[in-house]
């Protein structure tokens, strides 16, 4: 699956390109006034553990997860509830997801954004940024370590912070190397999609404390939130489990809170 996805990612940006060259996508982006605040690494130093909560219409595994998708109105309850970051799905083929989501969802709510998409390609850096996002997603299982290095010095030249998503010891270490300020592991083994929240747990030794350690898929109750919280985990992702709530907001409260 995760071949299928790059090489859909890889159709998107040739069209991309041709619509939109880099430079000309680059002069925008210059034209926009650059800090280096990173406001979405600041928002995870929260004193209990910080929710990124994910605005998703669907998923490989899970398929459609919202018919009714009022994503901006999805982004703005979260705000509302307490949400230390959004994650935004921008991949269109597997997740449904679309750049305009980010962008008007960016214009709407002053939390910061990661851009969620399989980072590939330089070009889909500078245009998280001119989308509005706070925040990429950098893949060590689809990226070599030149590319993890190359993408992640030209975020943060960009004011951009970046997740680099992980999955087991070799790519925390691959994750480290090249300077992650974030580490994400992911629960969700990407062969058969299974999913155990022990695998973060498991990792979090291999992390250093000075580096923000996420923990992303799986997390549906307030006692997985609590028992990677007693495991020193700084953040996690939520998606699924938000977006099937009714009462996002108390979902929130009750996850962060206990």
């Amino acid at each position: 699956m995760l071949e299928k996805i790059v090489a859909k990612t890889e159709e998107r940006l040739i069209e991309a390109k041709r619509e939109k060259p880099l430079e000309d996508l680059k002069n925008e982006v210059l034209k926009m006034e650059i800090s280096h605040n990173f406001p979405f690494k600041e928002a995870l130093n929260d004193p209990e553990i910080a929710i990124i909560a994910e605005v998703k219409r669907a998923s490989p595994s899970k398929g459609m997860i919202a018919e009714d998708f009022d994503y901006v109105a999805i982004a703005q309850e979260y705000e509302s509830a307490g949400a230390s970051a959004i994650s935004v799905l921008t991949e269109p083929y597997f997740f449904k997801g679309s750049n305009r989501y980010l962008k008007e969802i960016s214009q709407n709510v002053s939390i910061p954004l990661l851009r969620k998409d399989f980072v590939i390609d330089e070009y889909m850096i500078w245009e998280a940024k001119l989308l509005g996002a706070s925040c990429i997603l950098l893949i060590v299982s689809i990226l070599d370590i030149v590319q993890l290095k190359k993408y992640l010095d030209l975020a943060h030249e960009l004011g951009l912070s970046a997740i680099v998503e992980t999955h087991d010891g070799d790519e925390i270490r691959t994750a480290m190397n090249v300077g992650a300020e974030i580490i994400g592991v992911n629960n969700r083994n990407l062969k058969d999609f299974t999913v155990d929240i022990e695998n973060s747990i498991n990792l979090r030794r291999c992390v250093s404390d000075n580096i923000i350690f996420i923990s992303e898929s799986g997390i549906k109750t307030k006692e997985d939130v609590t028992k990677l919280k007693e495991n020193n985990v700084d953040a996690v992702l939520i998606g699924e489990t938000l977006m099937k709530s009714d009462d996002k907001k108390s979902l929130i409260s009750e996850l962060k809170n206990g």
